[in-house]
């Protein structure tokens, strides 16, 4: 008769609803995924966290180093020196514009903004893994902080470009005002694409593996120290039309058109980034936050 009491009172246990009453207490499962509007609303409260972070970061790489913050304005210097030596030597004059010292300072550095953004972001979860496992708040803020350090060190290399450009004998005109537009759009882009790629390097880590190589690509695919239309003028439209296609080249040509006499860009263009940038943003933050309650754990 006990055994058969106990039996039943097993049975009762193993059919007892625990989300159900957990539900009815108020209580919610360990990492559960908010809905995405009280998910973004969570995000902008501690908007500070990511700021603070993108700030500990760039302190912490200014004590590492004895150039300290010179590196971020020394790096993409380098990179135009050693490119614009070698392909300034190889590559016919025909593809390379008459101005092609500035054409090539902002290409470079303005592709190092992305670039950066791009690696930082896609490793914002898997290189805070013990912040993710301890502490309870929005992911999202990680790949944030991530972009948000790039734009605090966007604004000594803008600088550093413009002086650069300006020495070279380009004039300083108004339209210079627009530079700081174009990079606020690509700001945005380069979020989504962190986003994106930030969740990717959780699931697979051998993206990690990949993005190098997608970088260095779009390095040398995106008009960075040649003229896209000269090199381009004989081939099929197809190509062309293509190349002009690509968000990264696009944005290249606005920052030129505003700094680099020569530089023409068209109403499309702005349509084409403004449009890709919020459509990525939009998707990255989707992306991002179906797999909020995964992060951590995989």
């Amino acid at each position: 008769m006990r055994r058969c009491t106990r039996l039943r009172g097993a049975r009762l246990v193993k059919n007892i609803d625990y989300e159900k009453i957990a539900a009815d207490a108020g209580l919610e499962r360990v990492g559960a995924r908010p809905p995405l509007r009280a998910y973004l609303a969570e995000l902008w409260e501690r908007r500070h966290f990511a700021y603070t972070l993108a700030g500990y970061r760039i302190r912490a790489t200014m004590s590492e180093n004895r150039l300290g913050l010179g590196w971020i304005v020394i790096r993409p210097i380098f990179t135009a020196i050693i490119f614009g030596t070698i392909f300034g030597v190889v590559m016919p004059k025909g593809s390379r514009p008459e101005n092609f010292i500035p054409f090539l300072v902002v290409g470079v550095f303005t592709f190092e903004f992305f670039s950066k953004s791009f690696s930082a972001g896609s490793k914002a979860i898997t290189s805070n893994a013990s912040l993710v496992r301890s502490l309870n708040f929005p992911r999202m803020l990680l790949p944030l902080a991530s972009v948000m350090q790039q734009v605090f060190e966007l604004i000594p290399i803008i600088a550093v470009m413009a002086l650069i450009v300006a020495v070279t004998g380009e004039p300083v005109t108004w339209s210079w005002l627009l530079v700081p537009v174009v990079f606020a759009i690509m700001t945005t882009f380069n979020l989504g694409v962190a986003l994106v790629s930030a969740r990717l390097t959780v699931h697979l880590r051998d993206v990690t593996q990949i993005i190098p190589l997608l970088t260095r690509i779009l390095f040398y695919s995106s008009g960075i120290f040649y003229s896209l239309d000269k090199v381009l003028k004989n081939k099929p439209d197809w190509m062309l039309t293509l190349a002009d296609a690509n968000p990264i080249s696009i944005f290249l040509k606005l920052v030129r058109a505003q700094m680099v006499e020569g530089n023409v860009v068209t109403a499309r263009d702005w349509v084409i980034v403004v449009v890709a940038a919020v459509l990525l943003l939009v998707i990255g933050v989707i992306f991002f936050w179906r797999a909020e309650e995964r992060y951590g754990r995989d």
